[in-house]
Formats: C-alpha cells, structure tokens, sequence
C-alpha cells in the first residue's frame, strides 16, 4: 500500500511538515502521483531503521495480510547462526552469507544472492555500530515459506557503507514470504539491537544458546505497554 505524507509522520512521529522538509531535502525515499508525495511502506522503513528513527507499530498492518509471525528467536534458530564467516568486501562475504542460510529446497542461491547483491547498491543496509541486516527489497520474489534469521559473524569486519563509518563484522541476513513478516521482523530487530545487554552478547560473539536467549529476553520487553513521549516529535521538526 502506499502511504502519504500524513502516513508517513504518523510512522515515524513527527510532523508533516518535518517529513516535506526531508522530501525537498532528498533525504527520504520518495516518489509522486498525480503531484502527490507518496512512500513505499517497506522503503520507509529500511530508511528508517538505517537512521535508528523509532516507528509506530502500525507500520506492520498490511492490508491482506493476517499471517502470525513468528519471534526473532524462532526466526534465528530456524536461520542459523554462524561464526568466522568468510570474505574480503561486500560481495564475498554476502555470497557466503547466502551459501550459510538455511533455506528450503528449490530456492535459487545465486539469484538470491543477486538481490542481496542489487539491494547493497541501492543502499547500504548497516545500520552502524558494526551490524549489517541484508535483505531483499521485495520478499515475495523468493517464495520462502516461513520468515528465517541467518546471524553470521565475520571472521574480519568490512566496510560496508555504514553511516557511522564503522566496519561491519555482523550480519543479519533475513528472508520472509510477505511484506508484513519482513516490516515485523526487520522492525523487532532494530528495537531488539538497542538493547545494551543483547548488543554486548553480540559484541563478544556469544554462544548459540547465549543468543538466542539474549533475544528472546529482549523481545519480551516488547510486550510492555509504551509510553508516550511528548518531546519526540518537537526534538526532529
């Protein structure tokens, strides 16, 4: 679906005149109809978890699409999660990212690995401190059956375009079979990766087992009930 401006600020919680501001600024993925701004739902949220601009949850109402989806444990113990991942730029270590993943027989490799490839020159998908998270850019074009997380940690960080410049050494490969498994998990993530006690489990390279934990402690937080907060919106506009 697509959004409008006033869409748009109520996601992200700023004014519409803050989001035109951005639009005239070439600093928010945009495109126009009939002389109208308009944003597509999964391009504003890459851009937003680039930025770490926090977003409203209904960002994952979809239309069309009830679907249940799972936790970002289930998600990473269904995709893997593999340590001294090789590779020397981008290109390399994202083909042995794609060898790594888990995925369900008759998925072309290589063309996935294509998308993930298309996808980085759009845009860099790290989002800083030395954590990237590739994704395709539409997640029906692969035809997986369940959403999977594939955490790989370098065996040497790379630059990858990070805005902050930090070299990556993390990844987050995530493929989804709807556009609304891919905004609910790559949203949790981003939410979860704030968090100081999961990030140091990361940092250090934790076990399987320590991981896994440290997200599903994480993602119980997200159950709380959030509050408002009123200078949000005046501290962007």
């Amino acid at each position: 679906m697509q959004l409008t401006v006033k869409d748009a600020a109520k996601l992200l919680h700023v004014s519409e005149r803050t989001v035109y501001r951005w639009i005239s600024e070439g600093a928010i993925p945009s495109f126009r109809v009939h002389d109208q701004h308009r944003f597509n739902r999964v391009e504003l949220l890459d851009w937003a978890t680039k930025r770490r601009i926090p977003v409203s949850p209904e960002i994952f109402d979809e239309p069309g699409e009830d679907d249940a989806v799972p936790s970002l444990a289930e998600s990473l113990e269904r995709g893997g999660i593999h340590y001294r991942v090789l590779g020397d730029d981008t290109a390399s270590v994202l083909r042995s990212v794609v060898t790594l993943m888990h995925l369900p027989e008759g998925v072309d490799r290589d063309f996935l690995y294509s998308v993930f490839l298309a996808r980085e020159r759009l845009g860099s998908t790290a989002v800083g401190d030395g954590i990237a998270i590739p994704h395709v850019r539409n997640p029906v074009v692969l035809h997986v059956t369940r959403p999977e997380i594939c955490l790989c940690f370098l065996e040497r960080p790379i630059e990858f375009g990070a805005l902050d410049g930090t070299p990556v050494s993390i990844l987050f490969a995530i493929v989804t079979p709807t556009v609304r498994s891919h905004l609910q998990l790559l949203s949790r993530l981003a939410f979860a990766l704030r968090d100081d006690g999961l990030r140091a489990v990361l940092q250090r390279q934790g076990n399987r087992d320590e991981i896994v934990a440290a997200f599903r402690s994480t993602e119980a937080a997200f159950e709380l009930p959030r509050q408002a907060d009123p200078t949000r919106e005046d501290a962007r506009a």
